[in-house]
């Protein structure tokens, strides 16, 4: 679905988005809720900018108080490889802004986020990894790192890491293997409107326990229990 789509599908009364260089802010009704709206389109690079430009958006939205959830709409590339955005701090820059949302749904406001697209690495992990709930269309493409960025960094050979892949929904990238892995909580029906399929998963009690052992990480509760031995025997 275009980013239109998703908005006439999302707000079918309309709605106050802005559209600034690929940046989305603004609000709407979402079943007769209002809801502060966040995102990025275009599949833009996420620089420092950016990242500040969001966050002061979500603690614009704590500042004003009450309970108003916030959508986070997400079509992106990675986070923008630059020299200036390295010098500026782009690692404190998406930290902060995963921070301000985590902040905001500890303080009532229930983030959802949205894959519609495309998106990557640090732009994906400080936008639409760090909200509570996250839903997707199909389509979508998020990726936390593609096998040849993770066969430079690994020193292991691709087709080793596609063997890996196909047993092991943590080495491979994709809609996918995120849903696998509890990442993405559900895939939307475009057939469906999104506004009564989104407004479904913010009338759902917020559940903070973490269910994501139980379904793609066949391994990391043993894995786990073994560093927790080899730290314990450290002391």
């Amino acid at each position: 679905m275009t980013l239109d789509e998703v908005l006439t599908s999302l707000f079918p009364a309309g709605h106050s988005i802005a559209r600034d260089g690929g940046l989305l802010t603004g609000s709407a009704q979402l079943g007769g809720t209002r809801v502060d709206v966040i995102g990025v389109a275009e599949r833009l690079p996420f620089g420092i900018d950016e990242a500040l430009a969001l966050a002061s958006q979500v603690l614009a939205t704590i500042e004003r108080g009450g309970a108003t959830p916030i959508l986070v709409l997400v079509d992106s590339d990675s986070q923008r490889m630059s020299k200036r955005d390295e010098l500026l701090g782009l690692n404190e820059g998406l930290s902060h802004l995963a921070k301000c949302l985590m902040h905001a749904e500890l303080a009532g406001h229930r983030t959802i986020g949205l894959l519609y697209g495309h998106t990557a690495a640090g732009a994906f992990i400080a936008t639409a990894l760090a909200t509570r709930t996250l839903l997707a269309l199909p389509g979508a493409e998020p990726e936390v790192m593609d096998l040849p960025s993770m066969s430079r960094v690994t020193k292991l050979p691709i087709d080793v890491l596609e063997a890996m892949a196909r047993s092991t929904p943590v080495f491979a990238p994709g809609l996918d293997n995120l849903v696998k892995m509890g990442a993405v909580d559900a895939v939307l029906d475009p057939a469906r409107a999104l506004d009564a399929q989104v407004g479904e998963w913010l009338a759902r009690p917020v559940d903070r326990g973490d269910t994501r052992a139980a379904r793609g990480r066949p391994v990391a509760a043993d894995v786990a229990r073994r560093v927790e031995a080899l730290a314990r025997a450290a002391r």
